[in-house]
């Protein structure tokens, strides 16, 4: 993987972290992924690690989780 994902659910807190992470690391170096509308990729996130939302995958696996948008239990439903 040479990109970074951001996974994140859409709500304020996501969105407003979605444009820090773009700001920070440029948008060509990040994938941003809203499981809330792309529903199919929260088994991916939930096998990368992410346990809650927005969090953003490193290159090397790493799982960063950002402040608290919701739980991935949450964003299942």
């Amino acid at each position: 993987m040479s990109k970074s994902i951001f996974y994140h659910a859409g709500c304020p807190v996501c969105v407003s972290a979605e444009h820090d992470i773009i700001n920070l690391v440029g948008v060509e170096n990040v994938e941003v992924v809203n499981i809330g509308e792309n529903r199919n990729r929260i088994p991916e996130a939930e096998k990368a690690g992410v346990s809650s939302v927005p969090a953003l995958l490193t290159p090397n696996g790493n799982i960063l989780h950002i402040n608290f948008g919701a739980s991935m239990a949450d964003v299942k439903g």
